[in-house]
This record gives C-alpha cells, structure tokens and sequence, in this order.
C-alpha cells in the first residue's frame, strides 16, 4: 500500500480491523498453515467481491489472524455491509467441508493510526486489537455456535452504523460494557444473519471489569462454553432469590454467630441424626411434617 508519508509522527484516521482465529492454540503445527490460508481466503475475496482492491488496505499477519487498516476515502459503509456479508458467505463455504469449522472474530474502529516500515500503531490499532479478544466476541462465537462474530467500537457504531446502510441493520448489534485494561469501554456485537444477541448471560471477566462474572469460554469447545454459561446462571439466579449467606457469616467478636439472609436460610453444627429427617418448610397441600 502506498502512502504519502511514511512518518510515524504523523497519524491519518482509518477504518483498523482485527481479525482473529477462534482457539488458534489448538490447531497444530500441521494444521495452523491450513488455517491461515482459508483466512486469507476469505479475506481477499471478500475484499474483491466488495469492489475493494487489494492494493488499497493494508494488511499485517498476526499468525492466527490479521490486522488490516483501510484509508478514509473507502467508505466504511461498504467494509461493515458488503464486505463483511462477503466474508461471512465465503467463511461458511470454507466450513462446509471442514469436520472443526473456522470461526473468526472481526473487530472494528476507527482512529489515527501511524504508519512506519513495520507496520501500524496507535491506540486505535490497540483498542480494535482488544475487542476481537474480549471475552464477549469469544463467548458469543462459542455460546451461539456461530462462524463469525462482530465487534464494533461505541464510536463506530454512533457514527456509522446506526444509521444503517446496505447490508447494515443496526437492530442486529447489541452493546456491552467491557472492562480492558486501558479502563471501561462501550462496544457494540453482531452475529450475521442471526438477530441482534442477547449479551446478558454473559457478563465478561477482562482484566479491570469487576469480579464475580463467569470465567471465559473454557477450551474444550461450544458443549463447554455452554456448561460454563449454566454455570454462571445459576450462581447468579441464587444470589437474586436472596439464598446466598454473605460475607458476615462468621464468629463475631462476642461470641455469636450473626447470618443475614433475604429467604430460607438454615443452619446446621454438629448434629447427629439418627433417623431419617426433612429440613425445611413443607409447601403445597401436605401438612406432614419429618
């Protein structure tokens, strides 16, 4: 890609795009040169099906994936509709004849970005870099057992997408907050060709976002980011029906044990029950009791 000028110094806004394999770590060595070469495949004919040359971007290899900057004057319009509705198309053809489909997770943003001889830089490069990582864009390619998730930047999304376009239907993103380590941020995801999704269950545990949410997805495939998710359900559906005893459950200073509890709360220490016994309340029309 040619360049007015190759000073670092000197930052242009471009449209930075991320693209990373889902679990690269688990492919061999054998099999990682296979998969980078459907990624490329993907890539450059989506970027030929859009009309976009492909000495128009830039593009850096990142082993299990791909960073790519595209010049201001390519609408973003065209690579958010038509070239994403390409690489989806030309992913989902890759996967037919694959037994472990290919699933990728693409992130956008626009921002100044610097170019040197090695490459691009710059906090925008960062923060798309982020959003293909999070642990939203992971868990919702596993949760939903898709081929293809979206991440878009706030600023992206306010400015671009919600006024829609061809092949843009901003009732199709949800937002999410995430925690990254430069601090919160707001994004926004899409699954193509499924209904905006619904990011609720999820709640992802990033470096700087508060404790108690769910791990992220877990190696062993979508049957065990789902099991994960059950999980984290669970745990929370307890704590909103008041059954979880807090942090105050311990000996106080005087001596007495205090429990504060919104429900049913039963405490047991040293019994010995000799036969059998029913603890708890008994509801519905049976007045027996154990």
């Amino acid at each position: 890609m040619e360049h007015d000028a190759l000073d670092a110094g000197e930052a242009r806004y471009e449209l930075v795009i991320s693209v990373d394999a889902r679990r690269s770590g688990q492919y061999s060595d054998a099999e990682k040169p296979r998969m980078r070469e459907r990624i490329y495949r993907v890539l450059e004919t989506a970027f030929a099906q859009a009309g976009v040359g492909r000495d128009a971007v830039h593009m850096e290899d990142r082993g299990d994936g791909v960073l790519v900057s595209v010049p201001g004057r390519i609408a973003a319009t065209r690579l958010l509709g038509l070239w994403m509705v390409e690489v989806h198309e030309n992913l989902r053809e890759e996967n037919r004849s694959l037994l472990v489909p290919l699933g990728l997770r693409v992130a956008m943003h626009v921002g100044p970005v610097r170019h040197d001889s090695r490459g691009i830089s710059g906090r925008a490069v960062d923060l798309t870099c982020r959003l293909a990582d999070s642990a939203v864009a992971r868990q919702l390619l596993d949760r939903e057992r898709a081929d293809l998730v979206l991440a878009v930047s706030d600023s992206l999304y306010v400015d671009v997408v919600s006024a829609g376009g061809k092949f843009i239907e901003p009732a199709r993103f949800s937002p999410a907050r995430l925690g990254l380590k430069e601090g919160e941020v707001s994004a926004w995801f899409h699954l193509p060709g499924r209904p905006a999704p619904d990011i609720g269950p999820i709640a992802p545990e990033e470096p700087g976002a508060p404790a108690g949410g769910p791990p992220a997805a877990p190696v062993g495939g979508p049957e065990a980011a789902l099991a994960a998710m059950d999980a984290a359900l669970a745990a929370r559906a307890a704590a909103a029906a008041g059954r979880r005893v807090d942090d105050s459950n311990r000996d106080d200073e005087d001596g007495a044990d205090r429990y504060r509890a919104q429900g049913d709360l039963s405490v047991h220490r040293n019994n010995v029950y000799q036969q059998p016994v029913h603890i708890g309340r008994v509801t519905g029309d049976s007045h027996r009791k154990d």
